[in-house]
């Protein structure tokens, strides 16, 4: 029986090892990230203390907040939603629609506002949408919205401010 109890162990042990190695490898990568000269600057310690919990979650740790959780994406009044991390215009209530996800979803972002890189993470390709100014995580962009563009620019409400017109 000790035998049993052994090769279990040591399957666990082995197949924990793979999926461990495979969810690193298909994973963006930090360094990149981490290496990104961006204008705008901070130390982590300064961006705890200016953004609040889930905002810093999602800017700062590339964290997605609960869908349908944002009152941003209710906001139908003409305007501009900024970066809640550095207040970089990113873009207008103009291309702003409707997608049912959940999460504010746009059709184009405002000229030089956002800058994109491969995301890998969660065992799929995708292309994440940051800041341009301070690299703050916004979303992700899909090839699944409406025209002009068919673009979908699903961002994280609370990675953004709104002002109004």
């Amino acid at each position: 029986m000790d035998h049993l109890i052994d090769r279990r162990r040591a399957l666990i042990a082995l197949g924990s090892g793979t999926i461990a190695a495979a969810v690193s490898a298909c994973g963006a990568d930090p360094a990149q990230a981490a290496s990104e000269k961006f204008p705008f600057r901070l130390t982590d310690a300064q961006w705890r203390s200016k953004l609040p919990p889930a905002a810093y979650d999602v800017l700062r740790k590339e964290a997605t907040e609960r869908p349908y959780s944002s009152p941003n994406n209710d906001e139908k009044r003409a305007g501009t939603f900024l970066c809640a991390g550095c207040a970089q215009p990113l873009f207008s209530s103009r291309t702003k629609f409707e997608s049912g996800t959940g999460w504010p979803s746009f059709w184009a972002p405002l000229a030089n506002a956002v800058a994109t890189r491969r995301d890998s993470t969660l065992g799929m390709t995708r292309t994440e949408v940051h800041c341009r100014r301070c690299g703050g995580h916004l979303g992700h962009v899909f090839d699944d919205g409406p025209r002009p563009t068919g673009k979908r620019y699903c961002m994280n409400g609370v990675a953004m401010t709104f002002r109004p017109a």
